[in-house]
């Protein structure tokens, strides 16, 4: 018989695990203490016994004591701080408060590893002591069970502590990087303190600390760890990393490209920094492709993908100041373009930009003609970005539909095109391409298929079939602004209104421009549209060559008063005109008429009408001790002609004279108030002032509203006009509903279309109808109810 006592305690002293007792290094034992255990268990028939015993106590001691023991430290209760035990000598004082989560978590894994190591020597002892190889279920792999324990658990703010640590281990390994870059400046980062450790340089410590991090990570690679417990932290910090990279060295710089540079850095800094986390290395240069595991591998193609997607994201963030900057931003709109090939971010594009040009321009506080610019500047970039024209259609479209509740859009847009200077709009007409419209703009497609592209995918299949992608490929700059309004027509005639404000305001104008801006613009939107604008300029050189006549005369009996240069007009040709009036003194109105005569004599058949309410008078006002010499609208200075017979004005008693409404009347006044000449003495009674010190009280003269004279148009805008050419349909209209009793707007169309036809007459939409059909039911001559129109009884 043996004694059971000695060989329990020389099994405990074999396993020390079976008394409690986890120390490492385990006690060496004498090869005769494993012979005597051996002979008296394999007599006893218990070393079977003896494994299952030692593999639960290796599985209770993991998940009871050596688990909890380490989720303590990253579990502290509270007003408790955890005590940290280094072998190496640093000063932990001068770390913040996260580097202390730094040590805590170095001290955490070095303890686990301790106990973990001692776990793993058990296995060849009882590998000894069996004398022939165990089964797989005879003891559990330690590893294994240590993984299940630990994540079964995990805490919550484990992750903080795995995050703190790699990053210092980042910072370590990008320390000479960081120093490289700073090289340039060195004289003023001697102040600083170390870029791998934050200490001063003198105390650096990044050497220690490198050797800590180093041996902690072999420890956990070791354990199989890494992955288990670190991935999703180590994820994370990756990829703060990235975004971190990519604010620091791409924001705000369009003018040079940056992917090339950010797939460096990727390859030579993140990925051999993942690498020397997954593999015991000594340097850099000890890592080559062949050790590099295939879990890193595979993990580049993500990371990858993700700076791809953080880039873009990025640049999209600052597309409308990419659009501003453009063309000297095209190197980012072309990193942008690789970007989208590789994925796919058409809708956070169109969205972002959408929701940034509404937040930039699309507000009353920007004036039409920067909106316009920054439109134009959107068809460039986006166009550059994707020259199918779709995402431009989708982004651009809040501009043109804020562009058409503006009432002088048109207006600036003729204004851009025509003015002189530099501007987005006058080059591209200056280009003198051809504009092709509707079904025209799309029938190239065919003669063009080498180059065809299809449409981009990610994109609502109902918004392609509602913006024609050939038609807005096909089209350019002129043509995407014209399209604002859907009508060609109507630019030509605000165009026309502008021409015909310039030949009547500016005497002196420049005709070369004039017939440049024409012929460049007949090669975009066609001759028939621009006749009356040659007629225009026609009429401005017949009319010089008339006056020149006449004033030549020497048949003449008596010599004029004042010398009249008029401007004769074809009034077919020309827009109509405001509904002004002014009622010239008999005096003048009678060297009008010998005018008249003159012109008679010459012309012989043909007579004049005179809109006396136009063009300018040259005057001069001698007043006291004053002289003016001024140039002034008509009504201005028929308004001071009056003074001289009479010192003092009531304003209804001019205004019956001169036929002048009351609140135009005084608008016109305060042009000679703001000049000192007249004043309101009384409410509603002007006065002549003899001398320039005179002022009232009840003067209030604004001077925005005294300038205002020279803004205005004598054209009737372009809607008023529009309104007018609809208005010969009225007739037909009341034919209709006296017939049919009441139809729908879409009847009426089709008819008033199949009349303007046969008739040649004006071109009108079904939009332009309703509106001119909902005025006469606000002036109570139709009615609207249940889809269709009547006579109101």
């Amino acid at each position: 018989m043996c004694d059971l006592n000695a060989l329990w305690l020389d099994v405990l002293k074999i396993f020390p695990i079976l008394s409690g007792e986890i120390t490492s290094p385990l006690e060496t034992v004498e090869d005769e203490v494993f012979e005597n255990v051996y002979r008296h268990l394999e007599s006893l028939g218990t070393i079977t016994t003896l494994t299952s015993i030692l593999s639960l106590e290796i599985e209770s001691t993991i998940r009871n004591i050596l688990v909890p023991k380490f989720w303590k430290h990253f579990t502290p209760t509270e007003n408790e701080t955890p005590k940290v035990k280094l072998d190496i000598p640093v000063n932990t004082a001068a770390f913040s408060d996260p580097n202390a989560l730094f040590f805590t978590f170095i001290y955490a894994i070095d303890e686990l590893y301790n106990s973990y190591e001692c776990l793993e020597l058990i296995k060849p002892r009882l590998l000894y002591l069996n004398k022939k190889p165990l089964s797989a279920s005879s003891l559990e792999n330690t590893q294994k069970t240590l993984h299940n324990a630990l994540l079964a658990q995990l805490p919550p703010s484990f992750n903080n502590f795995v995050g703190d640590f790699y990053s210092v281990h980042f910072r370590l390994f990008t320390k000479d990087l960081t120093l490289s870059v700073n090289a340039l400046d060195s004289e003023v980062f001697t102040d600083l303190p170390c870029a791998g450790c934050n200490f001063d340089l003198d105390q650096c410590c990044c050497q220690k600390l490198t050797e800590m991090v180093t041996a902690t990570n072999v420890k956990l690679l070791k354990m199989g760890l890494i992955d288990r417990l670190a991935g999703s932290a180590l994820t994370a910090l990756i990829k703060l990393k990235i975004k971190e990279h990519i604010n620091d060295t791409c924001v705000g710089i369009f003018d040079r490209s940056h992917l090339k540079q950010l797939e460096t850095w990727i390859n030579d800094v993140v990925m051999t920094w993942l690498t020397s986390i997954f593999t015991e290395w000594k340097s850099k240069d000890d890592i080559s492709q062949e050790n590099i595991p295939q879990s890193v591998q595979s993990f580049k193609v993500k990371l990858t993908y993700f700076m791809y997607e953080t880039f873009a994201q990025n640049v999209i963030s600052q597309f409308f100041s990419i659009i501003i900057d453009y063309p000297d931003s095209s190197p980012a709109i072309d990193d942008l373009k690789i970007c989208m090939e590789k994925i796919d971010m058409r809708v956070y594009l169109t969205e972002s930009l959408r929701s940034s040009l509404e937040a930039r321009i699309l507000h009353p506080g920007v004036n039409t003609m920067d909106i316009l610019t920054g439109y134009v500047a959107a068809i460039k970039a986006i166009r550059h970005l994707d020259n199918t024209g779709v995402i431009l259609e989708i982004v651009t479209a809040p501009i043109k539909e804020y562009l058409r509740k503006r009432n002088d859009t048109v207006r600036r847009v003729v204004t851009g095109l025509t003015e002189e200077g530099p501007t987005d709009l006058s080059e591209e007409l200056a280009k003198g391409e051809f504009i092709k419209y509707g079904k025209d703009a799309g029938n190239n497609e065919y003669s063009n298929w080498e180059n065809w592209e299809p449409d981009p995918f990610g994109i609502d299949p109902n918004v392609l079939e509602l913006n024609n992608s050939k038609v807005i490929r096909s089209a350019d700059i002129i043509s995407m602004v014209v399209d604002i309004y859907g009508s060609k027509e109507l630019f030509m005639v605000e165009y026309r209104n502008l021409m015909a404000d310039r030949l009547l305001s500016q005497l002196d104008f420049n005709s070369e421009k004039e017939i440049r801006n024409l012929e460049l613009l007949k090669i975009r939107f066609g001759e028939s549209l621009l006749h009356s604008c040659e007629v225009m300029l026609k009429d401005v050189t017949d009319s010089k060559r008339i006056n020149a006549h006449i004033h030549g005369d020497e048949n003449s009996d008596e010599s004029p008063l004042f010398d009249i240069s008029s401007l004769i007009i074809s009034a077919q040709f020309w827009p109509s005109f405001n509904k002004e009036s002014l009622q010239l003194p008999v005096e003048l109105e009678n060297e009008f008429k010998k005018f008249t005569k003159a012109y008679e004599s010459y012309k012989g058949n043909r007579t004049l009408n005179w809109r006396t309410v136009t063009g300018r008078v040259n005057i001069v006002i001698e007043i006291g001790d004053r002289v003016l010499e001024m140039t002034v609208p008509p009504t201005q200075a028929v308004i001071i002609y009056h003074f001289q017979n009479k010192n003092e004005w009531s304003l209804e008693e001019l205004s019956s004279l001169i036929k002048v409404p009351p609140s135009a009347l005084r608008r016109r006044i305060s042009f000679w108030q703001n000049h000192g000449l007249i004043a309101e003495i009384e409410p509603g009674v002007f006065g002549l002032l003899e001398k320039e010190t005179e002022k009232t009280q009840f003067d209030d003269v604004n001077i925005t509203d005294a300038d205002e004279e020279d803004l205005e148009s004598a054209m009737a805008s372009a809607s008023d006009q529009r309104e007018e050419e609809l208005q010969v349909f009225w007739s037909y209209i009341v034919g209709m509903l006296t017939n049919l009793d009441c139809m729908p707007i879409d009847r009426i169309h089709q008819m008033l279309k199949l009349f303007a036809s046969h008739s040649g007459g004006v071109e009108f939409t079904q939009d332009e109808l309703k509106h001119f059909l909902q005025r006469k039911v606000r002036e109570h001559k139709l009615l609207f109810s249940g889809g269709v129109y009547q006579l109101a009884k």
